[in-house]
C-alpha cells in the first residue's frame, strides 16, 4: 500500500539538512547586530571613525563574520567580553582575509594581526585583553592605526 504522507525519517531529514545547507551556502540571514561608531584616536592626536557591529553574548561572538562575502572599509565587528583575558580567534567558516586588533580595558590597541581565510590556526593575543576588532584586512595600516593608538570606549 502507498501511502499519500512522507514518512517522519523523510519529513526529519529534510528539517535537519535543508537549514544546515543553507547555512551552509550563506543563503540563511544573519541575526542583526546592534551597529556602532567608534572613533581610534592615533598617536598623533587625530582620529578616524568606523561603524562596527557589536558581539557581546557568546553565540554573536562565535557566529563572528562566518560566511560573510564582503566587508567594506571603513566597517567592523568589536568582541566585547566580560573581563581581561588572553583572546584567541580562528577563521572557520569565514571566506575574507581580515585584521584583528587586541585592545585593553582601556581603549589601547596592543596588537594587530592579520588573519587568512578559512584558517583555523589559533591567532592568540599576546596579553590580557578586553576587546577584539576585526576590520578589512589591511585597512588598520590605510588608516594610520597602530598598536598603541587608543580605541574611544565611551558607552563600553
Amino acid at each position: 500500500m502507498i501511502s499519500s504522507r512522507p514518512p517522519a525519517v523523510f519529513l526529519a531529514l529534510i528539517f535537519c539538512i535543508l537549514p544546515c545547507s543553507l547555512l551552509l551556502s550563506g543563503a540563511c540571514e544573519t541575526k542583526t547586530l546592534e551597529t556602532r561608531e567608534l572613533t581610534v584616536e592615533r598617536a598623533a592626536g587625530t582620529l578616524v571613525n568606523l561603524r562596527a557591529e557589536i558581539a557581546r553574548t557568546t553565540e554573536e561572538r562565535q557566529q563572528g563574520l562566518m560566511f560573510r562575502k564582503s566587508l567594506a572599509d571603513g566597517q567592523g565587528m568589536l568582541f566585547v567580553f566580560d573581563r581581561d583575558q588572553i583572546l584567541s580567534f580562528y577563521m572557520r567558516n569565514t571566506l575574507i582575509p581580515l585584521s584583528i586588533a587586541y585592545i585593553r580595558s582601556d581603549g589601547g590597541i596592543a596588537e594587530i594581526l592579520d588573519m587568512r581565510p578559512r584558517d583555523e590556526t589559533s591567532i592568540r593575543s599576546s596579553r590580557s585583553v578586553r576587546y577584539a576588532l576585526e576590520v578589512p584586512q589591511g585597512w588598520f595600516d590605510r588608516a594610520g592605526i597602530k598598536a598603541g593608538d587608543r580605541l574611544l570606549l565611551s558607552g563600553f
